[in-house]
């Protein structure tokens, strides 16, 4: 399977971080030799921007997407789209929380709340917002509650998490606002993830691969899959489809 790669997307965490959260001078290496080599790499993960720039700084990336595709950043800081959730739909989201028990964490477009939720949530302009729960029961019926809602995008970043955007956020939806800059398409793009909130990106991109830790619904989509996140699997996928 020959591609003409021209744009490697790659998530974060279970991906392009080891399970030290650290990127490892393999993974590094190869991505220096696939910019060398003309190839843009770009980074897109579910974290905020705070929590990402400083990876995407060490790797000299040029763009950064965060949030699942909420935003989409140069790191000139520019910032060239944001699609934000509705603040009723935090307040319907923190009512659930409440109802279960759960953890959760909130994104606003300036703050992150982890397990704590802001007195004001109509003062904030909203990203995301986060369930995490290891009761398989308990996240069934959340997820029964929410999938009718007609507002919002359904992902994860984990097993035990479940993840909502304002609808029509994804990964994929921000390469190609990425593509269209770098006067590329989808065909041309490399796509690496292993979690729910990678699956648009891999099933859309020219190649898609899954990685050796990937749940299995990303396995099943994905045109292939490469080692583990702790065995440098970006930089064998790098090496074997791109260099």
């Amino acid at each position: 399977m020959k591609k003409d790669i021209q744009l490697i997307a790659l998530d974060m965490d279970g991906t392009l971080l080891g399970n030290d959260h650290r990127v490892s001078e393999t993974n590094k290496e190869a991505i220096i030799k696939a910019r060398e080599k003309g190839v843009e790499v770009i980074i897109s993960t579910g974290r905020h921007y705070q929590t990402s720039s400083d990876i995407a700084k060490e790797l000299d990336i040029h763009y950064l997407i965060t949030v699942n595709g909420s935003e989409i950043w140069t790191m000139t800081g520019d910032l060239i789209a944001r699609q934000t959730l509705d603040a009723r739909v935090i307040e319907k989201l923190v009512a659930l929380k409440e109802e279960h028990q759960t953890w959760a964490w909130l994104s606003s477009t300036d703050q992150i709340w982890r397990g704590e939720v802001p007195e004001d949530i109509l003062a904030h302009q909203w990203l995301k917002f986060g369930f995490d729960t290891k009761d398989p029961e308990t996240k069934g019926k959340i997820m029964e509650t929410i999938e009718s809602w007609e507002e919002i995008e359904l992902s994860n970043s984990s097993p035990t998490n479940i993840e909502v955007n304002a609808v029509g956020v994804n990964k994929a939806a921000a390469i190609e606002i990425v593509c269209e800059r770098l006067g590329i398409n989808m065909s041309q793009v490399l796509a690496m993830g292993d979690s729910l909130n990678d699956i648009k990106m891999v099933q859309e991109a020219g190649l898609g691969i899954a990685m050796g830790n990937a749940q299995e619904e990303v396995k099943n989509v994905a045109d292939s899959e490469t080692a583990t996140n702790d065995q440098d699997g970006v930089a064998r996928a790098i090496e074997k489809w791109v260099l």
